[in-house]
């Protein structure tokens, strides 16, 4: 047979329009021809015929063949493999171009995709720039997605006011443009960008929210309806994951097999700080506990040698797994209950429950609110914070703690020691107002209310901790606008946790932050003998600081609204009497109270976890549950000394 002639009819055929021919006559040559032009044109007749996979397979031939590594055939076998919804196809296609994938946006926007539904957005920095260059708006909302967790990372915010110049009517980049905003407290920006959200939320438009960060939503907005609308990356419905996942047999054993999944098994970290201590109580003759842990390497590095994360249970590595792959590595284990330590919260990877781990999955600790677009039974907090009322606003059922829903740890968190104010470069005779919250929780509203507690106090400063210099500029001249001299205003560094428990005491009175409290650094305060004022929230983030200070005993700094927040402030700031008498209870009520009671709390926490299985082998579904209190303590259970 005469090849060339063959191929050149094939050839021909097609250019007529006439594919089945020009298929035809190619199906007389492919045993005999098989090389790049053969398989291209292939591949053109079955895609002008409707047959995308089949195309895909004949250019990856094709691709294989061709002398160039970064074959232009492979790119479109991917591209056609990503089309058909063969994902697997297209990253094994995509990934041995990943140096073409820089500069083609097509390419990057296969790989892009593909790793953040595999929970690897670790992966897709490379393809950043070439994506949020593109004029195309759905690479916009692609390149929204790939911005990256660290929020003072200045590529980011460039990238986002960059893609905002181009695309000012996609709202999720004007949402997140807010969010670089409260970051650095440019309360002007946030004012004027504001307003057409505003304006949509007066006319009742909430379907803004489904593009709104869950986390970054609870610094703007303290209504519980509306968080639990908001939902960046809608995944599968809830109801069908659920049931495909309690579809899966489960054998029960003997003990217990708690699950925890968290990026923050270092000490280090604020969960640590909070949780270590319950996971070296836990009880190992009625539960197996398993980390699964997707820490950072360098976290886990430079702890090595200091820290002994066996006595906080077996540790299972998924951080290169894919969300899938590490459900499967869950499933495995046989775990009851699967805990996720950090819903929508930096490094979170909750998508791994929707593939499934364990018959029983709660959240717990990491995020103030309802998790949205995971598959979830339960949800751990407090009375406090999840008062009556709440449920309306959860997928999850609610498990309220019978103090507290955060625990925290008497044993390795380090003790305050003496300093004085001349240490921290406070003056001695003011009285100083502190709140060492993140700068991002500092909102207009809470600061006109500061403003507002210093003009009425005059002997008085305000203490803040700083993260950039961008922060203490446009704080200084936000309060200075209002009347309140730069001298007023102290800003300190972080330092190392040690010193920051040290120089919390010498403030006299911690004042709280809205929407978001203070959380972890509430509870360092009162660990510090500083007392937290605060108010009564109007969701979980903002009811925070009420359920720490009821658990120490403190009730009375929880104010009823914001006026009696601000005229609280300014009375104690002229009762140096009631000042000492707080840090004198504090210091007293943290060694017999609940809040930093951790055997009390594991103990609660193991109730709960024993209700919940206990439910499930039943054949039960999922229920509000409220764990009934132990007596209380008659017996310090430690000691400042």
């Amino acid at each position: 047979m005469n090849t060339n002639i063959s191929f050149a009819a094939a050839s021909k055929d097609y250019q007529k329009g006439q594919y089945l021919k020009s298929l035809e006559a190619l199906n007389q040559i492919i045993n005999t021809q098989k090389d790049v032009k053969t398989y291209v044109l292939l591949a053109k007749n079955l895609l002008k015929l409707g047959f995308k996979s089949e195309a895909a397979s004949a250019y990856a031939l094709a691709g294989e063949l061709d002398s160039n590594k970064e074959s232009l055939y492979t790119r479109e076998a991917a591209l056609l493999y990503f089309a058909c919804g063969d994902e697997e196809q297209a990253l094994l296609y995509a990934l041995r171009l990943m140096s073409l994938a820089r500069s083609d946006v097509d390419l990057a926007s296969v790989l892009v995709n593909i790793h953040l539904k595999q929970g690897r957005k670790d992966l897709v920095s490379p393809y950043r720039d070439v994506i949020s260059k593109s004029s195309n708006p759905d690479h916009a909302r692609l390149a929204v997605r790939m911005v990256g967790d660290d929020i003072l990372d200045a590529t980011n915010e460039t990238l986002i006011r960059n893609l905002f110049k181009k695309f000012p009517e996609i709202i999720s980049l004007r949402l997140l443009l807010l969010v670089f905003a409260r970051e650095v407290c440019d309360f002007d920006l946030v004012a004027r960008e504001f307003q057409s959200v505003q304006r949509m939320l007066e006319k009742g438009d909430l379907g803004f929210l489904e593009r709104d960060n869950p986390f970054y939503n609870l610094h703007w907005c303290g209504n519980e309806a509306l968080n639990a609308r908001a939902s960046h990356t809608p995944s599968l419905p809830l109801k069908e994951a659920a049931a495909r996942r309690k579809a899966v047999p489960h054998s029960w054993g003997d003990k217990i097999r708690i699950g925890y999944l968290s990026s923050d098994f270092w000490v280090g970290h604020a969960t640590m700080k909070l949780l270590r201590r319950v996971l070296e109580l836990h009880d190992r003759d009625k539960f197996e506990v398993t980390l699964f842990c997707h820490t950072a390497e360098k976290h886990l590095e430079h702890e090595a040698s200091t820290v002994d994360r066996s006595q906080w249970g077996e540790v299972c590595i998924v951080r290169d797994m894919t969300d899938e792959e590490a459900a499967q590595a869950i499933r495995e284990r046989q775990i009851d209950i699967l805990i996720d330590l950090k819903g929508h919260t930096l490094g979170g990877r909750s998508r791994i429950l929707n593939y499934g781990g364990a018959p029983i999955q709660a959240t717990w600790l990491g995020f103030p609110g309802t998790v949205t677009d995971i598959d979830l039974d339960y949800s751990i907090g407090d009375r406090f914070v999840l008062p009556e009322g709440s449920e309306a606003h959860y997928y999850e059922k609610l498990v309220r703690m019978p103090d507290s829903y955060q625990p925290n740890d008497p044993a390795n968190r380090p003790k305050p020691r003496p300093t004085t104010r001349a240490e921290v470069g406070l003056p001695e005779d003011a009285f100083v107002f502190a709140s060492f919250n993140a700068n991002r929780k500092i909102n207009a509203d809470i600061l006109d209310v500061w403003c507002n507690i210093l003009k009425r106090t005059p002997n008085s400063v305000l203490w803040l901790m700083l993260s950039s210099p961008r922060t203490e500029a446009n704080l200084r001249n936000y309060m200075n606008r209002r009347g309140i001299d730069s001298k007023r205003v102290i800003f300190c560094p972080r330092v190392s946790y040690e010193e920051h428990i040290d120089r919390q005491q010498m403030a006299d009175l911690g004042i709280d932050t809205f929407p978001v409290n203070g959380h972890t650094t509430t509870s360092e305060q009162l660990w510090g003998g500083l007392p937290v004022l605060t108010v009564k929230g109007t969701n979980f983030a903002s009811r925070v600081t009420q359920s720490l200070l009821n658990a120490i005993g403190l009730p009375e700094l929880v104010a009823a609204d914001i006026k009696a927040y601000e005229d609280m402030a300014v009375e104690l700031a002229s009762s140096p009497e009631r000042i000492a008498d707080y840090k004198q209870r504090i210091r007293q009520n943290a060694c017999i109270m609940p809040l930093f009671d951790a055997e009390r709390f594991t103990l609660h926490l193991e109730k709960s976890y024993e209700v919940m299985v206990e439910r499930a082998k039943m054949g039960l579904d999922p229920d509000h549950i409220d764990v009934p209190a132990l007596p209380p303590r008659t017996e310090p259970f430690f000691s400042f000394d």
